[in-house]
């Protein structure tokens, strides 16, 4: 037996390699804890909520049947840097809080219930801000779940496991974290100022604080500015269902014209065989034309399947890419009649079991005559193939199917005494043969047909030629009770809606999918002319897509209307709200410049990613304005009231805590 397809490995890497990311981010996230903390139980207190609210979400995962896979536990690798944030700053305001207290009461020892109470005090002050921002990180992935179909199954478990991960992390750090803090946070506290890494934040910060808050209104004029010139990247980047996922195998599934006997198709199948093997990349080379045993394959002869394993990538050319291995084979199997289409495993039978389209994108032309849709289909094929971007095109080929006809001649069989039935049973009899009995091998069942051989029934001439037996007991030919000839028609229909249907596979090659599909929309628009009654359908992976956008579309707005009653909620102020939403659109600067950057097209999973940034943002935005109006309250009980005090409030909120602001971004971003 010759493994042809296996899965399991890239299943087993892929979800080694999410394990091993996990790992790495735990040992990151302590490690960054006890670097600014510079004490290691109270690093302890902050990552205990790492280790619980992991465990709280696969315990809810057990019981909603959801498994460790690379999307599923993706979740909670995206989780880990978030979820000791709220700990993280509650610790570090612990912290400042006793060091407040030793300089107030120098000599003096802070225990039993004046400590429990300066604990207290401390995680009383941040708590509540805290606790919210991390209820807007696990809401903010809320659109998530109103995905439908392919892309609502795909990310799902994702938005599942993050937002138990969260949603626990929340829990923890306004629980457990308080009474921990009490218990571990003792001893020799350092000092904020006595720590390197927290002298050089603060020297680096500060003079550029300084600049802005010297030239405000210039600075809010750069941040519009440089959101105005974000448009244009963003205007440029393609869009696209999915980023491909190197499955590390290839299928090769062109297609041939109609008509195809099954010796040619044999032939055509072990020449591009062997096309394949020739590059020095490829490993085995399985091939299939037509359709399994099976009722739920049911490919024509004229569609191939060919599993295309590759050796390892150390193994390959030096310089030899994925995407130059395509390029290259598809230079080296060109066979007249046939359309290449190289697309992964794994996404092409998703796409086939939720459209029928195995290309990335589906042209259908539906209408009431067979002839029509043909026609339409083939002029579609010739437009698109003209459209950059667009490697191969194929319409499915409506005519040009090979059937015999048996026409009975009523009056000839009545003269010899048999009925249409019978003469009916006995061709189906002879060519497709009849169950006569069966065969019992221990617990198995099998048929026993009969027919006539092939070479009695592979010719119009044989079939004429074919023996019946009359009641009378003559002996006749089939051709004299019938006419047999060979028929044109369509070699298979389909249907859509009730409504018959063809066609047209489309392959694009570096260009992305929402520009390739608006050019041939364009294209076919201008040149195609559709008769009455008849229309058009793009389906594929372009049909994905829009259903996504449009649903995002509505979500979206949603979950930020969510998000400012939430804040309006913590604050209770409505210019406060509104001032952490001001950040958001200045937020998606930096990730669309860098999809520009990477030459990456925007997706259904980037668009994920800018959902759970909104979460991430907010947060910030509450941390940072929680730290502003501590200062500023201070200013107040003292009793001063100015806009000198606001400045200095500002300058002290930013800038001496920049600490447990630095400890967030480092734990979201690096982790």
């Amino acid at each position: 037996i010759v493994t042809v397809y296996d899965r399991s490995d890239l299943i087993k890497r892929s979800i080694a390699t999410v394990r091993g990311t996990l790992v790495e981010q735990f040992l990151v996230v302590a490690l960054i804890c006890i670097v600014f903390l510079f004490h290691l139980r109270s690093a302890f207190v902050a990552i205990i909520a790492l280790p619980l609210g992991i465990l709280a979400a696969f315990i809810v995962m057990r019981f909603q049947g959801i498994t460790a896979n690379i999307v599923s536990l993706g979740g909670i690798a995206i989780a880990i840097g978030e979820m000791v944030d709220a700990a993280v700053v509650m610790v570090e305001n612990a912290h400042r809080r006793l060091e407040q207290w030793q300089d107030a009461h120098p000599g003096e020892t802070l225990d039993g219930e004046a400590r429990w109470k300066v604990i207290a005090d401390a995680a009383v002050e941040v708590g509540p801000a805290l606790f919210s921002s991390l209820l807007i990180v696990t809401i903010s992935f809320v659109p998530v779940f109103a995905l439908e179909a392919q892309e609502g199954r795909l990310f799902s478990p994702l938005a599942f496991t993050k937002s138990y991960a969260m949603a626990a992390a929340a829990g923890i750090s306004v629980t457990l974290v308080p009474v921990l803090m009490g218990y571990f946070i003792r001893g020799r506290i350092p000092s904020e100022q006595r720590n390197p890494i927290n002298r050089f934040l603060v020297a680096a910060y500060r003079p550029l604080l300084d600049v802005v808050l010297r030239f405000p209104w210039t600075t809010i004029l750069i941040a519009v500015a440089l959101a105005i010139a974000t448009l244009v990247p963003a205007s440029r980047l393609g869009r696209e269902f999915m980023p491909p996922l190197d499955e590390g195998d290839l299928l090769y599934m062109p297609t041939a014209l109609p008509g195809l006997s099954a010796g040619k198709a044999g032939e055509l199948l072990q020449q591009t065989d062997r096309m394949i093997k020739s590059v020095p990349e490829v490993e085995h080379v399985f091939g299939k034309a037509g359709r399994a045993e099976t009722a739920t394959d049911p490919a024509p002869l004229e569609m191939f399947e060919t599993v295309i394993q590759f050796k390892p990538q150390e193994q390959w050319r030096p310089g030899m890419t994925g995407p130059k291995l395509i390029e290259e084979l598809d230079r080296v199997v060109q066979v007249p009649g046939l359309a290449n289409v190289w697309v992964p495993p794994i996404r092409n039978r998703i796409d086939m079991l939720a459209t029928g389209i195995k290309s990335p994108v589906g042209i259908k032309v539906a209408g009431p005559s067979l002839v029509e849709i043909d026609r339409t289909a083939a002029r579609i094929e010739r437009v698109v193939r003209q459209v950059p971007g667009v490697s191969s095109a194929i319409a499915e080929r409506l005519t040009g199917g090979r059937y015999i006809d048996v026409e009975i001649d009523r009056g000839a069989a009545a003269r010899y005494g048999l009925s249409v039935e019978d003469l009916l049973g006995v061709v189906a009899a002879a060519i497709g043969g009849d169950n006569i009995g069966e065969t019992v091998e221990g617990l198995q069942r099998f048929p026993i047909n009969v027919r006539y051989p092939r070479e009695l029934r592979d010719s119009v001439d044989q079939l004429k030629a074919l023996p019946i037996v009359t009641g009378r007991g003559a002996q006749i030919r089939l051709g004299d009770v019938a006419r047999v000839t060979v028929a044109d028609g369509p070699p298979m229909i389909r249907s859509e809606n009730a409504r018959p249907s063809g066609w047209v596979y489309v392959d694009i090659r570096g260009r992305d999918l929402s520009s390739a599909v608006g050019a041939m929309q364009e294209a076919v628009a201008r040149e195609v002319t559709l008769p009455p009654g008849y229309s058009i359908a793009w389906s594929g992976q372009f049909e994905y897509l829009e259903r996504a956008t449009a649903r995002l579309k509505l979500v979206v707005p949603a979950m930020l209307l969510i998000i400012y009653v939430m804040l309006y909620l913590t604050f209770r102020r409505t210019d406060e709200a509104l001032l952490v939403m001001a950040t958001l659109p200045f937020s998606v600067i930096g990730g669309v410049w860098l999809l520009w950057w990477l030459d990456h097209n925007v997706s259904v999973a980037s668009a994920v990613g800018f959902i759970g940034l909104a979460g991430v943002v907010a947060e910030f935005g509450i941390v940072m304005l929680v730290y502003l109006k501590q200062a500023w309250d201070e200013r107040l009980a003292r009793g001063e009231v100015s806009e000198a005090a606001l400045v200095d409030a500002i300058r002290d909120g930013a800038a001496l805590r920049v600490r447990p602001k630095a400890m967030t971004v480092a734990t979201t971003v690096i982790g």
